[in-house]
């Protein structure tokens, strides 16, 4: 433990957004009676992360000034020589983190007043995202994993209580449980590998663990011939897999847009599903002795950063085009881990969290002038109604694309280099795939752009939708995204329009009725937030990758050389944004906008025409791979089988049958075989009773042996 940092304010930063909930949650809910109104809500919940975030700012400063703590502030249990605590440890990596979290958080808390102004859930939702600022801050302070685990299992627990905050909607209750059910298939590994390396150290602390790292290296999982290191890894992977929505256990994220968009912004894009990069970047002294779980995790990042792409080009919901570019960026993020780019990893994440923030924050600014319509194909020209959200919007969106000199430039130009330079096995397909991303991101990002904000408009009208690319039987699209295989998916998906309705008053616009530009509580967390989308990554990239931001927090290993080869082409933020107009990232991001506007500004036909011709392709797009309905039928169909044979053979042939009647008919038989005794003679019963002494003695005194 050095420098002068004050365990105490460190303290405080996590349970001033707790106080804060526990106020909106108790006292500003039916719970205690409705003791405090909306605005005593609000208030204490924005001023509990507002305090967070001034001291979490004190504290990246200090860390600046080369300070760091590591120590516990409370020991829950003590087990022989095991120590399970609560402890803080602050360096560049929880810092930066703090500072992220709390600052995003604030925008959305402060956005959420006008979002949520006209729901009778509003204090409940205030307690909810202030509860969840406290776990991820728990989560990113944490120098232990249990620490680590109670705030990974935390932020899961409150992402289920956002996800289904319309809970009389049948599709919100569908979205929490799917989302709960597939976080609970990556904690399994996650809590799988903690507990391997628990056995291997006899230790929770991280800096313990790493101190025997040269000592897992050559162990093996008792049983097996598996190295120890690498399997651990993997399963520690497996856990950022469920929580940073990576191939196969990214199903859960797009349905999430089922909860109110401000926690779109704040968890599905910003937070918690940047928990699992955070989690590999801070075991980066594990990860780096085992390239085995480094190559797998390129792999799984390069297939999520490129299809779930795809999957954002056929999108109609606003919402869930910005939900899958989460997942696409997510993907770069993951990329960037796996060739021990952590650095880079972090700062993407970083960049990401604010202008993608931004996006959603825009998207939701978006559905208030519309009336809560999400459907692109009702909007159009939205530009001259509502400028701050347009010129947001555009801001969010050049900075997503990697345009130079904005955040997301620096940071996802630095990815595709840094994959470049790495040549630990799946790099190669991993380059592609990040590299095609690029036009990608590009073309759904202003396909988007173009549908809302330019072009003819299309609100306050009969809903006959202009995009003829993704014009199919309204029946079949809604099973798609509603029913996930479920005959009655039309009558669910139509009870949440019905619902939605409720909810919000009337759905889009009605005929003469014009967008309206939203209250000065959401469009300024928006200005706020493109501030750092365009700057931050100029002013950052320097120290976080080339200098000494991350030393003795981020380790890499000499033969993982991808970050140490760029830093010798770095020559400036500058410099590299001029020489971004030259690269091929630009060009394809300058391709993917110019198709976009071609495409859907000045000749429609072309997606019709594209649709025609790869129908087959839009159909699987469209069914997302299929994976729901794998699931559906595989994971969900095999535990209804596995059910039904428990019910039908343990419940009804083995403890029914067997134990409960069987015992009965058992007792039945001995009473009717007794029953015959009971005659009433004196002689009959003296019988009995002899037989019942000789049966005595010969069990005991067995004189036949002797």
């Amino acid at each position: 433990m050095t420098g002068p940092i004050n365990p105490n304010l460190l303290l405080a930063v996590p349970l001033a957004p707790l106080a804060g909930s526990a106020i909106a949650g108790l006292l500003g809910t039916k719970f205690f009676g409705n003791v405090v109104g909306r605005k005593v809500s609000h208030t204490a919940t924005i001023a509990g992360v507002f305090i967070a975030m001034v001291l979490s700012i004190m504290t990246l400063m200090d860390v600046l000034d080369g300070n760091t703590f590591n120590g516990d502030v409370y020991t829950w249990m003590t087990i022989g020589s095991m120590k399970m605590s609560v402890g803080f440890q602050i360096d560049a990596l929880s810092a930066m983190m703090m500072c992220v979290v709390t600052s995003v958080s604030l925008m959305v808390h402060i956005y959420t007043i006008g979002y949520m102004a006209e729901d009778e859930g509003y204090n409940r939702f205030f307690s909810y995202i202030s509860l969840f600022t406290f776990s991820m801050l728990m989560l990113v302070m944490s120098n232990n994993f249990l620490q680590l685990f109670f705030g990974w299992e935390a932020v899961g627990l409150v992402s289920y209580l956002l996800i289904g905050f319309w809970y009389t909607r049948p599709t919100a209750i569908f979205a929490n449980m799917k989302a709960f059910l597939v976080n609970r298939v990556g904690d399994f590994g996650f809590i799988l590998g903690i507990g391997l390396l628990l056995a291997a150290t006899g230790t929770m602390h991280y800096g313990e663990t790493f101190a025997q790292a040269g000592k897992l290296v050559n162990m093996t999982v008792p049983g097996t011939t598996w190295p120890l290191l690498t399997a651990a890894c993997i399963c520690l992977f497996i856990g950022a897999m469920g929580k940073s929505a990576q191939f196969p256990l990214h199903v859960w994220l797009p349905d999430s847009m089922e909860g109110p968009t401000p926690i779109s912004a704040l968890i599905h894009a910003a937070t918690m599903v940047t928990a699992g990069i955070f989690m590999v970047s801070r075991m980066s002294p594990l990860f780096e002795l085992s390239d085995t779980a480094l190559s797998f995790i390129i792999v799984i990042g390069s297939i999520t950063a490129l299809f779930m792409g795809f999957l954002g080009i056929i999108q109609n919901d606003i919402k869930r085009v910005v939900a899958y570019s989460t997942l696409s960026q997510l993907g770069y993020m993951t990329v960037a881990l796996g060739v021990s780019a952590y650095n880079v990893a972090v700062f993407h994440l970083m960049t990401h969290a604010f202008f993608k923030a931004l996006l959603f924050l825009g998207a939701g600014s978006v559905i208030i002038g519309m009336h809560h319509d999400q459907d692109m194909r009702n909007m159009g020209g939205l530009r001259k109604y509502m400028p701050i959200t347009w010129i947001t919007s555009l801001l969010g969106s050049l900075a997503l694309i990697g345009t130079p000199f904005f955040a997301g430039f620096y940071s996802k130009d630095s990815i595709i280099e840094a994959v470049h330079e790495s040549h630990l096995w799946g790099s190669g397909f991993a380059y592609f795939a990040v590299v095609a991303g690029v036009f990608i991101t590009a073309f759904y990002s202003f396909r988007m752009y173009f549908l809302v904000f330019h072009g003819k408009e299309r609100f306050g009208q009969a809903h006959a939708h202009d995009d003829h690319a993704h014009a199919h039987d309204a029946h079949q699209q809604k099973v798609a995204e509603h029913g996930h295989g479920d005959p009655h998916a039309l009558h669910d998906s139509d009870a949440h329009h019905e619902e939605e309705e409720d909810d919000h008053g009337h759905h889009g616009l009605a005929p003469g009725q014009k967008p309206h530009e939203s209250p000065l509580v959401v469009t300024l967390p928006l200005i706020l937030l493109a501030i750092p989308s365009v700057i931050i990554g100029f002013f950052a990239i320097e120290p976080m990758l080339y200098g000494g931001f991350f030393k003795n927090v981020i380790f890499v290993g000499e033969n993982h050389p991808a970050l140490e080869e760029m830093g010798k082409e770095f020559h400036g933020a500058l410099a590299m944004g001029l020489h971004g107009f030259t690269s091929l990232p630009f060009w394809l991001a300058l391709a993917g906008v110019v198709a976009a506007y071609y495409c859907y500004m000045i000749n429609p036909r072309v997606p019709a025409a594209f649709y025609k011709a790869l129908r087959p392709i839009h159909t699987l797009l469209d069914n997302k791979y299929y994976m729901d309905k794998f699931n559906e039928v595989v994971f969900a169909g095999g535990a209804r089988g596995v059910g039904k044979a428990l019910w039908q053979v343990g419940d009804r042939v083995l403890i029914d049958g067997l134990v409960v009647n069987g015992s009965a008919k058992l007792v039945g038989w001995f009473s009717t075989i007794v029953r015959t005794f009971q005659t009433g003679y004196i002689y009959h019963y003296a019988f009995v009773m002899i037989l019942g002494v000789l049966g005595t003695l010969l069990y005991f005194f067995p004189f036949w042996h002797a």
